[in-house]
């Protein structure tokens, strides 16, 4: 989240399409500094952490969204406070697994697709970061000549986007963080 949110400031991002998960998890980060009730610092459970991710939840959909969590204070951190203020798009997508979810996820995949879709019509380069499903989604719906960078740590995740179609794209497996630090030190 370190490096994403520097890259956000400095403009290098233009658009984030997302789950409810990715949103979710940063705000209960911003907000208890725990990842599914784990202090990231620490690396441990925190009494009564397991609640954490539905009381961010609660907190971001009290506030209007994420954009009113924001305005109102109650969101001062993470990647969605850094879209907002940078005015970058987010388009969550959303699915039957999700918790809350937040309001500013897409529940309908039909509309969240059409949103997608809308929000790569001027993509020059597309980063897929850790999420397999709505990478290839992403790939699926991009013309060949917009080149993809897919990064994860497990060899399978970037493979996959090539074997569906999408020959534009390079695989590195490489942790995720590691990867956006180095970006990020490169693009000073």
């Amino acid at each position: 989240a370190v490096y994403f949110t520097e890259l956000i400031r400095r403009g290098w991002v233009d658009v984030l399409l997302a789950g409810n998960a990715l949103a979710v998890h940063d705000a209960e980060l911003a907000l208890f500094g725990t990842s599914l009730g784990v202090d990231l610092e620490a690396g441990m459970p925190v009494p009564g952490g397991h609640r954490h991710h539905m009381r961010a939840i609660n907190a971001i959909n009290r506030a209007g969204g994420i954009r009113g969590a924001v305005e109102s204070g109650v969101l001062t951190g993470g990647v969605m406070f850094e879209c907002v203020r940078a005015g970058v798009d987010v388009v969550l997508a959303g699915s039957i697994r999700d918790d809350g979810p937040l309001l500013d996820t897409i529940t309908d995949i039909s509309a969240a697709q059409d949103r997608y879709a809308e929000a790569l019509a001027s993509a020059g380069m597309v980063i897929v970061l850790s999420t397999m499903l709505h990478g290839i989604g992403v790939g699926n719906m991009l013309p060949a000549w917009v080149p993809v960078v897919c990064v994860d740590i497990n060899p399978a995740v970037v493979t996959k986007l090539a074997d569906r179609g999408s020959s534009q794209t390079i695989g590195l497996v490489t942790d995720v963080g590691l990867f956006l630090h180095q970006l990020a030190r490169h693009l000073e």
